[in-house]
């Protein structure tokens, strides 16, 4: 939902995505006003493939567009060093708690999603029912199992730490792995099922931790280290891999064309 403070700096006739066009390849762009910005910049959103160019307040569209144009070479760049989308598919590999799984499409049998071994020792995901369903199916197991694995580790930490936690939900969040509110609420990004089980818990730990401190300060931080002696390769762990683990169940449409 766009924020009244945008539309106060938005004209009546503006567009809200343009598109540039390099190498015989169309790449939209949203374009955003900011009051306090100076000058035309442009970043992507790693999670969703978004390319973002932000302008002043007495910035043009035209203007916008030019700089986008001008630096399509660098958006083509920085788009195809991004993780390919896998969408949840028969055929597709993804991690299940930092185990590589591919799906397999079972319509003959009975069920939803399970996951076995095959007769090469292969970890496989197979999926029930009719094809069309097979993302919903996925994402549906895979939001299950992440709410259960942080149900418990964080209920773990809460204990340990001598706090309560009044609710726990998971979601797809972009932007962070997880959040806490002061009044107990946790909420978590479900693909975290799909690290390892360790990043999953320092997570759990961290967010538990704000219920006693909402904030990083030092006793934060030590209160994060004197349960979770993963946390520092917990860390690192997403600072490498974690754009990665975006790209499962996107469909890819949303990525520019042409970019690999």
């Amino acid at each position: 939902m766009t924020s009244l403070r945008a539309l106060l700096y938005r004209r009546p006739s503006e567009p809200q995505t343009i598109q540039i066009v390099f190498d015989q390849a169309i790449y939209p762009v949203r374009i955003r006003r900011h009051r306090q910005a100076r000058r035309y910049t442009l970043r992507i959103h790693a999670a969703t493939r978004e390319v973002i160019l932000t302008m002043p307040p007495r910035g043009s569209v035209r203007e916008a567009k030019e700089f986008a144009q001008k630096h399509g070479g660098w958006i083509a760049a920085r788009l195809r060093r991004l993780p390919e989308a896998a969408p949840f598919a028969d055929g597709t590999v993804l991690p299940l708690r930092g185990v590589q799984h591919r799906i397999v499409h079972r319509p003959g049998l009975r069920g939803t999603v399970w996951s076995e071994a095959a007769e090469n020792g292969e970890a496989l995901l197979c999926v029930a029912g009719a094809a069309p369903h097979i993302d919903r199916r996925v994402s549906d197991f895979l939001r299950r199992e992440a709410l259960r694995d942080l149900e418990v580790a964080s209920r773990r930490a809460a204990e340990q730490l001598g706090v309560a936690i009044r609710r726990i939900s998971v979601r797809d969040q972009s932007s962070r792995w997880g959040s806490c509110s002061t009044t107990g609420v946790l909420s978590y990004s479900w693909r975290l099922i799909l690290a390892p089980p360790f990043v999953l818990d320092y997570l759990a730990v961290h967010e538990v931790a704000h219920l006693i401190e909402m904030n990083h300060s030092p006793r934060f931080w030590k209160l994060v280290s004197g349960i979770c002696s993963d946390s520092s390769r917990a860390k690192l762990w997403l600072d490498i891999h974690g754009t990665d683990l975006h790209r499962f169940g996107m469909s890819g449409e949303g990525a520019a064309p042409g970019t690999g």
